[in-house]
């Protein structure tokens, strides 16, 4: 897969074992940013104990916005073996994290299958979730047929001049509603065990962005129309300006009025299997820090 590159659907086609480098910047190997027991993700999947997050480097978006920059576009983090992924997988599972989360994994799907493979050679046993932009190509899902327990999906815009200006991507909802029938199509309706944790399913998340309520409704009403009750939304209204950017609004935070408005919405469609965000999520002080590697206490 990697001597001809098309994990997503920039289709670059290049040859990364050979040292070619394609839109997202990847080398060959994985780049690691940091590994830690996350305690800020939906409550199904954080519990108590944290889950198990590996951050990867580099992307495959360009969100103008976002907000683990100095991985995805200043690139910081370490080259990883499979062997080494595969160990600090038992390691999370060792300190007691509910679930093994991968961040953005997907210039490096194969390397990660093989790298899960053996994990659970070594003992692994704990959920595997993939937490995803979306962003890719129904065959780069394929691959995860199997390895993948929860699908945390993005579903971040409906409307593609809004990927394209916001994300430089075309076709964003083209690519990431197929992606997401895949994922639904492998895992299921939401299971989940005795302590609430999410043991198997679908959580698509979807962060609002300022000032663009009318294409949040719309991937919303998607959503429910296409697959009810049969999978959870997680509304998010976290989205922090963390510089100034060109767009003014991007330059603010969601207000009250807009998120109420789209919750709102989201209940008279009839929707309940949902996680929203109350009181004070709009920090920079939920952005992991980037320049610690091995975050496990």
């Amino acid at each position: 897969m990697l001597d001809n590159c098309n994990l997503c659907p920039h289709n670059c086609g290049i040859n990364r074992l050979n040292g070619e480098i394609g839109y997202c910047g990847s080398p060959k190997d994985m780049v690691i940013a940091r590994y830690s027991l996350h305690m800020w993700e939906e409550p199904c999947i954080s519990g108590n104990n944290g889950s198990g997050t590996i951050f990867f480097s580099y992307c495959n978006m360009k969100c103008i916005f976002c907000q683990n920059y100095d991985i995805s576009t200043l690139h910081k983090g370490k080259l990883v073996s499979i062997e080494e992924f595969s160990d600090i997988c038992i390691k999370l599972q060792e300190k007691g994290a509910n679930n093994i989360n991968l961040v953005t994994g997907t210039m490096y799907v194969p390397l990660i299958v093989s790298g899960i493979k053996l994990a659970r050679k070594k003992g692994l046993r704990i959920p595997i979730i993939y937490n995803t932009s979306s962003y890719e190509n129904i065959n780069t899902i394929r691959m995860l047929k199997g390895t993948i327990d929860v699908y945390l999906p993005d579903l971040k815009y409906f409307d593609d001049n809004l990927s394209i200006k916001y994300s430089n991507c075309k076709d964003y909802f083209k690519y990431a509603s197929i992606a997401i029938e895949e994922m639904y199509n492998q895992v299921g309706n939401p299971i989940f065990d005795d302590k609430g944790l999410i043991k198997r399913g679908v959580i698509v998340r979807h962060l609002m962005l300022p000032s663009n309520i009318d294409d949040s409704k719309r991937i919303i009403k998607y959503l429910y129309d296409k697959y009810k009750d049969n999978i959870f939304i997680s509304i998010m209204n976290q989205y922090t300006p963390i510089r100034k950017l060109e767009y003014s609004e991007l330059n603010n935070k969601v207000n009250d009025m807009e998120y109420d408005e789209l919750i709102n919405y989201a209940y008279d469609l009839g929707i309940r299997n949902a996680y929203i965000q109350e009181g004070e999520t709009q920090k920079d002080s939920f952005i992991p820090d980037f320049n610690e590697f091995n975050g496990i206490k």
